[in-house]
């Protein structure tokens, strides 16, 4: 197999899936390839199916360009991702990522170093409306370059129109989403799952595409969302949009299945208790029997009580969970005997006026308090025990917790409008955006840990970032996102163009940014000496911000040299070394070293929040280790490569190595690469 030493151009592009997938497969069944190593396609044909070489006609879900998308989905990109600090917010902070640039190429450079590191993807993808545009794949250099279009962003991006009476109004659309939800699945960890928005216009054709890709067994549901409340509709009102909803391995699809089974079982168990009148406690023996069969529990510990109408609740702590801090001091009183009850030792896990807001307390005084068969009370979603001598618990009701599977997500159409244009001071930057509420709502209902990477890959307005930032301060969890939005030009004549806002990813980033300083903002205000010193504040910030990365062409020279005809292969080759001498010197006169360290770890399976630091033991290059948390490796830019340096490698192999190729001589690069063999790549 050709090394990367042996090809440094391959270093410069991302990982070839193509390639890989046919490796594997001669592995597996060498005798399917002929002598000079080409697959046989007629014998593979017929271990799979062999019926298929004589067949004209069979059932499949084909369209104009599918195989064409299918190459193009695992085709390297020559493109690499730059950090953008300007824009960024408290990256030291934080492992959120929003990406500016086109999704496919941006998936594809990702695709190496996220590879099965994904928990959750969310997607919003255009809807194909007769009006509306898709995307115009004309990324790859040979048909136009994408980076030509990509100068011109303040003139606007072109990109295509449907026609309705256009055999291609279903081939684009699908040959869009084909490409991406194949290296999609890529990223997603085995036990991931992916959300997918719709409307009416392609969600039949979405949900074969997703069969496909995804696999028929791993479909879980398709929700219906309300969209709006019906209004005074001439004829059949579209009030319903649609989420898809897939995992990648059918083992986590028993898991929904289970506890859709098991929320049926219960209604049906609590109609019979209801019908027979049997006491609550005695119901509240039947119900967790059942509680516990199911195996339902996830984070909320049932407690043995019922309410009036036989609704089962559990109790979740209300203490504030992190060990080295401590969270909001104040006085709850107790429903009954008006004296404030015992405060968690580490404070409490609300804000005074979340927490009032959940217990129904209005102007000092509970609304409505509830008294159990038990002698505990409810207040709103409170629960208080007999007396003060113990903490209160917020609850959660049984049959709400997972209940988007098997019913409508109610909402409204303005939600996600509103919300928007209260973080923009009243002004409209952003068409029909998704509500929060719609998106906590899917991610919370996903068992996560902490760093777990929830990805959206048409990011518009960045309502899935908003979302996780929302859903992290309300459990205390650290769950991180990968925004990426296309820069696509804002109509000149509107608002949002007006404002300054010139791409749509300007509204993606402005409006994370937002939301996260309104957040410390308010934590400054209600704990103020906790920001007092840098150690404090840090903690406070872990996880509030996000790193901006922008796609562009590749720092390293490409491959634009055509052999002329009319010349000998020996002279064809002469000019072609003169063309890479003048290339790489263009390199080493203009590069950025920083650029140049992100695009050279990225291309080697790094993630984007590698951190650098320098070696002090090399005394003739500046060479520094670079880590991302699960690989590292030594990394040296000079453009030549001293001796000593060489020599060093000779007794110490144990770390890997990355140099620039045109920074060896020969002898060089031999010695390197026998002391280290596979460890030493020439970039």
């Amino acid at each position: 197999m050709e090394s990367n030493t042996d090809n440094p151009l391959k270093n410069v592009q991302s990982h070839d899936w193509n390639q890989e997938r046919l490796e594997q497969l001669k592995q597996l069944m060498p005798d399917l390839f002929t002598n000079d190593g080409k697959l046989n396609i007629n014998d593979l044909k017929q271990i799979v199916d062999p019926e298929s070489l004589n067949e004209t006609e069979r059932y499949e879900f084909r369209w104009f360009g599918k195989s064409k998308a299918k190459r193009e989905a695992f085709t390297p990109t020559d493109a690499t991702l730059v950090f953008d600090e300007e824009r960024s917010v408290t990256p030291e902070h934080s492992e959120n990522l929003i990406i500016e640039g086109e999704n496919l190429q941006v998936l594809k450079l990702l695709s190496k170093s996220y590879r099965e590191q994904i928990k959750c993807i969310y997607i919003d993808p255009p809807y194909n409306k007769d009006k509306d545009y898709v995307y115009k794949d004309t990324w790859r250099q040979d048909v136009k370059s994408y980076w030509e279009d990509a100068e011109m962003i303040e003139n606007g991006v072109q990109i295509d129109t449907n026609i309705e009476n256009s055999g291609s109004y279903h081939s684009n659309w699908l040959n869009m989403m084909y490409s991406r939800l194949l290296i999609a699945r890529q990223l997603l960890r085995q036990d991931g799952v992916i959300f997918i928005s719709l409307d009416n216009n392609e969600i039949h054709h979405l949900r074969k595409l997703c069969d496909e890709v995804f696999g028929e067994s791993n479909f879980i549901e398709c929700i219906t969302w309300n969209k709006r409340v019906p209004k005074n509709d001439k004829g059949i009102g579209n009030i319903h949009e649609y989420i898809l909803v897939y995992v990648k391995d059918s083992s986590l699809k028993h898991e929904f299945l289970m506890r859709k089974e098991g929320l049926e079982d219960i209604d049906k168990l609590i109609n019979k208790l209801k019908s027979k009148k049997i006491p609550l406690p005695q119901a509240v023996l039947e119900l967790k029997k059942l509680y516990k069969k199911k195996d339902f529990d996830r984070g909320i510990t049932l407690y043995n009580s019922l309410n009036d109408d036989y609704r089962l609740w559990g109790k979740i702590n209300m203490s504030w969970p992190n060990a080295d801090t401590f969270g909001p001091t104040y006085d709850v009183l107790h429903p009954k005997t008006n004296k404030p009850v015992k405060v968690p030792d580490r404070g409490w896990r609300w804000k005074i006026d979340t927490f009032e807001d959940a217990a129904g307390i209005k102007e000092g005084k509970y609304e409505e308090i509830k008294e159990l068969h038990d002698g505990s009370f409810i207040c709103g979603r409170i629960w208080f025990s007999k007396d003060e001598a113990t903490q209160p618990s917020s609850i959660t009701y049984f049959d709400e917790v997972e209940s988007f599977l098997l019913r409508s997500i109610l909402s409204t159409k303005s939600d996600g409008g509103i919300q928007l244009e209260k973080i923009f001071d009243g002004k409209s930057f952003f068409s029909y955006p998704k509500p929060t509420s719609i998106l906590k709502i899917l991610f919370d209902s996903i068992t996560c840990n902490d760093h777990d990477l929830f990805m959206d890959f048409f990011a518009g307005s960045g309502t899935t970032g908003h979302a996780i930032v929302e859903l992290n301060e309300s459990d205390n969890k650290k769950r991180n996102f990968i925004l990426v939005q296309f820069p696509e030009a804002t109509e000149e004549k509107s608002e949002a163009f007006k404002a300054g806002y010139k791409k749509i990813s300007d509204i993606t980033i402005e409006r994370n940014k937002r939301v996260i300083n309104n957040i410390i903002e308010e934590k400054k205000k209600a704990q103020p000496d906790l920001f007092s010193g840098k150690e404090d504040e840090q903690e406070q910030l872990n996880g509030l911000g996000f790193k901006v990365f922008k796609l562009q062409k590749s720092n390293f020279p490409r491959t634009e040299f055509a052999p002329d005809p009319e010349l000998s292969e020996e002279e064809n080759i002469e000019l072609l070394k003169k063309y890479i001498e003048v290339k790489e010197a263009q390199l080493v006169s203009a590069f950025n070293r920083n650029e140049l360290t992100t695009e050279i770890l990225l291309k080697n399976g790094f993630k984007l929040n590698y951190t650098i630091t320098k070696q002090e033991q090399f005394k003739k290059n500046e060479i520094v280790l670079a880590s991302d948390g699960e690989k590292e490796t030594l990394l040296c830019l000079d453009v030549t490569i001293a001796n000593e340096t060489v020599e060093y490698f000779k007794n110490n192999t144990s770390q890997k190595l990355i140099v620039l190729e045109r920074a060896l001589d020969t002898t060089k690069k031999w010695n390197l690469k026998h002391y280290l063999g596979e460890k030493f790549i020439a970039f």
